[in-house]
């Protein structure tokens, strides 16, 4: 038997309202055992908004905490030493910004920033792929990573300045081989462009290799994500040292955080997903050659909407039992020698090898981005997923078997059983950054120690800002200089849009191939036959559905689906992509003359943002067009929503989405008094 490991950082991903509210979260984190923080921003601060932007109506505050310029960075750290404390920051697109306000609020406190410890996960391909908070196109988005690798490794080296993040890419339908195939051409890809730069010496470049971490996905095939982990260990060793001539093990080691998987968690019999999730760590932290170094967990209602701070104290809980009440840290790895697990990693090992060698051939993975070739792929793959759990091949648990089940106390109020964001607490901070603007410039507003009559104002700063992004100066400097005089998210986003312009991912839909066949008797077939008899009812042609993003929301998944399956059942469909907002999304419904209007949501910004699409709509004259939403939307707003006037709501335990395709032609035949309503018969 070993001497006892020390367990892994223990995280809660965790963020919502105000600074000053998930600052007072953060303090009983801590108090509560969690040994590291793990900070969820909102949707306008990930995406270069400012709270009174247009895109943020309705976002502000719901999915993490605002963080708007050097105040927001202030308070939500307020009575926290940074010197002392290892923060991980899910920031992608405005990653460079928000370490430079870490880094101040760091120098405020008094701390040497050479000791700060922590993570940004500045990875912004799966931005593209998955996640959808990208800003800028991939080359600017490239050069602002390369620039904080640069500054980190000569300037904070405990810092970890890129988290290359394959967790989306599995949210996204990604394969154990997809997902390490793509995140390693991601780490090759900004390898590449830090060695290229110039702005590493050679001699140092170890420390850049040493510096790069991952965040991975682990789902509840727990033999497989162990063996996958291992397989990431065995090709990140082979890659650092064939690639890059790295000869430390040390600085070849492979590092990553875990968050299993939210996808796999079930709004049916939502108690399922505490072994779900206990399952899924053991994939992560079983197998000590291949463990990992922080982990987070989700909460067993996440699909039903905001987690309680109990609700995260007990997935904290189950960390905690595992590391400290179990044996698993006194014992050397399990699975050394295990035939079977050797087996499975060569297996993988060997298909990801050739995926990256594809991935080369296109000119690696920012073409393969460019190209699409990675969007369709994953969008494949999800839509072969999605039909494996419709046709029951692949078995959910209270989803598609074992579906009958007792009252369950946890959910008896269900509006009770998850937090909601009071929405005033919008208003409030959008008041808030107009005062920040008005006086950031006076000396009692900067609470700091400079002079302002020595340092730039925040206009000058931005133009310094600018001036350097037309040049290859790294921006670190003068992002920093933006943090201290006041700069706001969006002013510093604003101004590199200016210069870099932005970018429109591909959607993968037009080219993802078939999923579900409509073989003769199948509920496609059913649902085609359907939309072709309406269609000809309505004097032929196609019937036409929009499938619409509107707001900051980028978790495109379910819309791609729904859009491949409705293209799959005879519609033509128009998707223009995310970020959209209710203004775009009716103009596009009303000049595409759709028969139907579907929103996906899953920010919790719908009772925003349904509300005003339905207004425009009827300021367009299109009242009749049938609205649909889908995402994680609580009861007592669903039912808000229909009485307001939306056709029908669809949560996640609506799997089914050839039957949602069936119910939308429903509602289009009710809307336009096609003969009576009659729901289609779908077969089961």
């Amino acid at each position: 038997m070993a001497d006892k490991d020390r367990p892994w950082l223990m995280r809660t991903y965790a963020g919502h309202s105000t600074a000053e509210a998930s600052n007072a979260l953060y303090r009983r984190n801590l108090e509560k055992g969690q040994t590291g923080l793990s900070v969820a921003f909102d949707l306008p601060t990930q995406t270069g908004y400012d709270p009174d932007h247009v895109l943020a109506r309705g976002e502000v505050g719901r999915v993490g905490v605002p963080v708007s310029h050097l105040g927001d960075m202030r308070r939500l750290f307020e009575g926290i030493p940074l010197d002392r404390m290892n923060t991980s920051m899910t920031i992608n697109a405005t990653a460079m910004w928000l370490l430079a306000l870490y880094q101040v609020v760091a120098e405020e406190q008094g701390a040497d920033i050479a000791e700060l410890q922590g993570t940004t996960q500045n990875d912004i391909v799966k931005e593209y792929l998955s996640r959808g908070t990208h800003v800028f196109p991939p080359g600017p988005s490239l050069r602002l990573t390369t620039d904080m690798i640069a500054y980190t490794v000569a300037h904070i080296p405990k810092w970890n300045p890129v988290n290359i993040c394959s967790y989306h890419l599995q949210e996204a339908g990604a394969t154990p081989v997809q997902e390490i195939s793509y995140a390693m051409s991601t780490a090759i890809a900004v390898l590449d462009a830090v060695r290229d730069s110039g702005q590493v010496p050679p001699e140092e470049f170890g420390k850049v290799v040493a510096r790069i971490s991952f965040f991975v996905n682990a789902g509840v095939r727990f033999v497989e994500e162990m063996c996958k982990m291992r397989a990431f260990t065995r090709i990140w060793d082979t890659v650092t040292s064939e690639r890059y001539g790295i000869t430390d093990p040390k600085q070849r080691r492979f590092r990553y955080g875990v968050q299993v998987n939210s996808l796999g968690l079930t709004e049916a019999q939502p108690e399922n997903n505490v072994q779900r999730i206990v399952l899924e760590m053991l994939a992560v932290t079983l197998s000590k050659d291949a463990r990992a170094r922080a982990v987070q967990l989700p909460a067993w209602n996440e699909a039903l909407g905001l987690p309680r701070p109990w609700d995260q104290q007990w997935s904290l809980r189950i960390q905690q039992v595992l590391a400290h009440e179990s044996d698993l840290l006194e014992y050397d790895d399990l699975f050394a020698g295990s035939h079977v697990v050797e087996k499975k990693v060569d297996e993988l090992v060997g298909e990801v090898m050739a995926e990256m060698a594809r991935i080369e051939e296109m000119g690696g993975a920012m073409a393969a981005v460019e190209s699409g070739y990675l969007k369709s792929q994953l969008v494949s793959s999800h839509a072969e997923r999605r039909a494996r759990i419709e046709s029951g091949e692949e078995k959910i648990i209270g989803v598609n078997c074992f579906e009958s089940t007792e009252p369950s106390p946890l959910t008896a109020d269900l509006d009770t059983a998850i937090m909601t964001v009071d929405p005033a607490g919008e208003a409030a901070t959008v008041e808030a950054i107009g005062r920040w603007r008005e006086t950031r410039d006076e000396p009692f507003w900067r609470e700091g120690t400079r002079d302002p009559a020595l340092h730039p104002s925040a206009a000058q700063a931005l133009q310094q800002l600018k001036d350097a992004a037309a040049t290859d100066e790294n921006l670190m400097e003068a992002t920093l200089e933006c943090a201290r005089t006041g700069v706001t998210t969006g002013e510093w986003a604003g101004a590199l849009r200016e210069v870099f312009g932005e970018f429109r991912a591909p959607t993968g839909v037009s080219s993802a191939p078939v999923a579900v066949t409509a073989e003769e008797g199948s509920a496609l077939a059913a649902v085609r036959a359907k939309v072709a008899r309406t269609a000809e009812d309505l004097g032929g042609g196609k019937l036409r559905l929009l499938v619409g993003k509107p707001g900051l929301d980028g978790h495109s998944n379910g819309a791609e689906q729904i859009a491949v399956r409705a293209r799959d059942a005879g519609f033509e469909v128009v998707y223009q992509g995310i970020r959209l907002t209710p203004e775009e999304i009716v103009a596009a419904a009303v000049a595409e003359d759709v028969h139907c209007v579907g929103l996906s949501i899953l920010s919790g910004s719908h009772a925003e943002l349904v509300p005003d699409v339905l207004a425009r709509l009827r300021a367009a004259g299109a009242e009749d067009m049938p609205v649909i939403v889908g995402g994680i939307i609580p009861s007592a707003d669903a039912r808000a929503l229909r009485e307001a006037g939306v056709a029908a709501v669809f949560t996640p335990k609506d799997f089914g989405i050839t039957e949602i395709i069936g119910r939308i032609v429903d509602e289009i035949r009710r809307s336009t008094q096609l003969d009576s309503y009659t729901p289609v018969e779908v077969p089961a």
